[in-house]
Formats: structure tokens, C-alpha cells, sequence
């Protein structure tokens, strides 16, 4: 089956292309609305590459630049020729607890809690529409970030507010890298030859942005990001856990209104906000030129990742594996061993000579005896997308 998956940004759609669940082409349509806007296709069979340069009005422009790359390449003669288009939606709400076949009614329910995700959901949308218009045949299929996480218990995903904002608005926590907290605990079970509906594990998806699940039986029992992806770990730019009366003291003291409140903790905090740069490499090529500030952002987000990890240590009754992923996840070792250094007396047993300057592959990275099993697994959340695209359209 031919599977085409799309990510659309507000400004961009990245995209992969998928013949019998192997990657066949990749590419991203950039600075969507701009006059330097740029479309590439990447053939991985054949290592070669295929651009357009130029203004991209809209997604339905950049879209069609993509199918005239396709017929270029030779990979496809047009859109329709494919089996299924699956698209990444971060937000379902309370509804879309599932992934599902799109109709009018699920756009309809994407448009209705986009809300709560305004810089994600309307780009789905026009993703999603723009695909529909371009290939009618073609069956599109929304995953959502959220739907991973709908296995939480409501204990789990309940906020302690007055209840009628459940009721009536639905504000909970929803949890989100859903697809790739998924795609890497099914990996780990299998690489530790573990049945999924056995497997507990505690997963580290630690990128630009930053997210740890608590695994149990196969699924999410919960998860560090809540209603919107800014709970939880102190990220590139994202705060993380704050006390929540620092948002009304803000509009006190600064004169700061709430979107300006919600641009300072979205995109103006985490590292960059302690130290000015939001890039962990960067991070730590300053600590060695001696940064106090960059050490503190570091020394923060070693410290509320670790407690992160130990509190779902303690709700799970067995842990098999601590699972690092994303750029993060799989490339930082010394996060790695930073972290497992401070849980070393709970048994987390980091073998240093496997993870100095591993990156990016599959492997089992505890000492031989470890109390609980500590894994690199690389995320791919584009093959998970297509596996439960092809899975419904059949």
C-alpha cells in the first residue's frame, strides 16, 4: 500500500511517503506565505533530490508543488494514485479519543476544539482539506497526539478546578507526543522480548519539546504535558511546571495581558529564558566556556526531568525499562548519564562505557544486573502514523 503522511504547520507541511510500510521519499514545504518559500522531495531509494523555489501562497499551492515533485521523481504519477494520506493532529479533545477515518463530522470536532490548540489544529485542517480537494479518492486518516493518552484514569487526568469546567469546557489534562510515546514502549517490549500487555516502562520523549509517560500494561496510565503541551518539563522555550499564581501576579505587577503571558511561557522561556539559548547544544558549549546561567538551565532540567521519572517510578508496581527518544533523548549521553546518576538508588544502573557517544540507535544501555532495563529507542513517528493509517483505510 501506498501511504502518504503529512505534519502541516501553519507555514509548513512536512511529509513522508510510505510503499508497503517503507519509507520511499520524505520532503517539508517551508515559509508557506512568504516570497523565499521552498518546496523539497528527497527519493531516499535512489539518494536523490527534487526542490521548487519561489512564493507558496497557501497549503493547496504547496501541496500541488509536491505532486509535480512526485511525478519528477517518478514515485507517483498523482496523489490519487495513493491508498490512504494520514495526518498528525495534536489535539482530539475529549471526543476523538481515537484515531479515525476523517468525514465531515471529525473535521467539524477538529475545528470545534482547535481552541485549544490554536497554532496546531487549524494547520490540520487546512492539511486535511487541501489533501481532500487535491485527491478526492484518496481516504484521509487524523492521529491524534491526544489519543494515547485517553487511557489515562480520571484521577490521572483530572485537575483539582471547580468540576463544571470538566463538565462544560472539558478542561483536563490531554497529554501529547502520543504517537511517539507509542511507537517506542510497542519497540522497546519487543526489542526486550516482553508481550505489549505486559510491558511497563516510563518514556523520555526529550526534544525542543519535552514530555515523560508512565507506561503500564502497554498503555498510558499518565503523562507529564496536561491541556496544553506547556505542563510538565522545562523545555527549549517552554516553562514547564510554574505555580499557577505567578499568571495573575504577572498581570498585576508587569501590566501584561494573557496573551502576552502565554507568548513569555511558550516561546520566551525554559532555557532560553534562564540562559538565552534554547538549543541544548548550544547549552552546554557555553557551560564549558564557564556560563553560570547556562550550568542553572542545564542543573534545572536535569532535576525536573529526575522527578518526573521517579514519580511514575513509584505509581507503576513494576518498571522494565526507562526509554530515552527524540533529538534529545537519543543523542545527548550526557543527559542520559546525568539522569540515571540521580536515580542510580532506585536501580537505574547506566553501563557508561555503551552510552558515551551513542546516538540515535536502538540499544540497551544499563549495566548487566540493572534493577530496571534503561534503553535508547529513536522515535519515528511518521512509520507510526502510516502503520495506523494503512490499519484503518483497510
Amino acid at each position: 500500500m501506498k501511504i502518504l503522511v503529512l505534519n502541516s504547520g501553519s507555514s509548513s507541511i512536512k511529509f513522508k511517503l510510505y510503499e508497503d510500510k517503507t519509507a520511499v521519499a520524505s520532503g517539508l514545504v517551508e515559509k508557506i506565505g512568504e516570497g523565499d518559500s521552498k518546496v523539497e522531495l528527497k527519493d531516499i531509494t535512489k539518494d536523490k533530490k527534487y526542490s521548487r523555489e519561489g512564493a507558496i501562497a497557501n497549503h493547496e499551492v504547496g501541496l500541488s508543488l509536491v505532486n509535480e515533485l512526485f511525478k519528477e521523481s517518478g514515485l507517483l504519477h498523482d496523489l490519487d494514485e495513493l491508498d490512504g494520506c494520514g495526518h498528525r493532529v495534536v489535539q482530539g479533545g475529549a471526543k476523538l479519543i481515537n484515531h479515525c477515518v476523517v468525514d465531515e463530522a471529525v473535521l467539524n470536532e477538529i475545528q470545534r476544539v482547535s481552541v485549544m490548540a490554536p497554532l496546531h489544529n487549524p494547520a490540520h485542517i487546512a492539511g486535511i482539506k487541501t489533501m481532500q480537494k487535491a485527491a478526492p479518492k484518496v481516504k484521509n486518516v487524523a492521529v491524534f497526539d491526544t489519543a494515547f493518552h485517553s487511557t489515562m484514569p480520571d484521577f490521572a487526568y483530572m485537575y483539582a478546578l471547580p468540576y463544571e469546567y470538566f463538565e462544560e469546557d472539558k478542561i483536563r489534562k490531554y497529554g501529547f507526543h502520543g504517537t511517539s510515546h507509542s511507537y517506542v514502549s510497542k519497540k522497546a517490549a519487543e526489542f526486550l522480548g516482553i508481550e505489549l500487555n505486559k510491558f511497563n516502562a516510563i518514556t523520555a520523549h526529550l526534544g525542543n519539546g519535552a514530555s515523560v509517560s508512565a507506561i503500564e500494561c502497554g498503555k498510558c496510565v499518565d503523562t507529564s504535558m496536561g491541556f496544553t503541551p506547556l505542563e510538565g518539563l522545562m523545555m527549549g522555550t517552554r516553562c514547564g511546571d510554574i505555580d499557577p499564581a505567578i499568571v495573575p501576579y504577572l498581570t498585576k505587577t508587569k501590566g501584561l495581558n494573557p496573551d502576552q503571558i502565554d507568548n513569555i511561557m511558550n516561546k520566551k522561556s525554559g532555557f532560553l529564558g534562564i540562559c538565552g539559548f534554547n538549543d541544548l547544544r548550544d547549552v552546554e558549549a557555553q557551560i564549558k566556556k564557564g556560563d553560570k546561567k547556562a550550568k542553572l538551565a542545564q542543573d534545572m532540567y536535569i532535576y525536573r526531568l529526575t522527578k518526573y521519572i521517579g514519580s511514575y517510578f513509584t505509581i507503576l508496581p513494576r518498571t522494565d525499562a526507562l526509554i530515552f527518544t527524540a533529538g534529545i533523548g537519543e543523542n545527548s549521553d550526557l543527559v542520559r548519564k546525568l539522569v540515571c546518576d540521580k536515580l542510580a538508588h532506585l536501580g537505574f544502573e547506566l553501563d557508561e562505557s555503551v552510552n558515551k557517544g551513542l546516538r540515535g540507535k536502538l540499544c540497551e544501555i544499563s549495566k548487566v544486573g540493572s534493577k530496571v532495563k534503561i534503553l535508547i529507542v529513536p522515535t519515528d513517528e511518521e512509520f507510526e502514523i502510516a502503520t495506523i493509517t494503512e490499519n484503518l483505510i483497510k
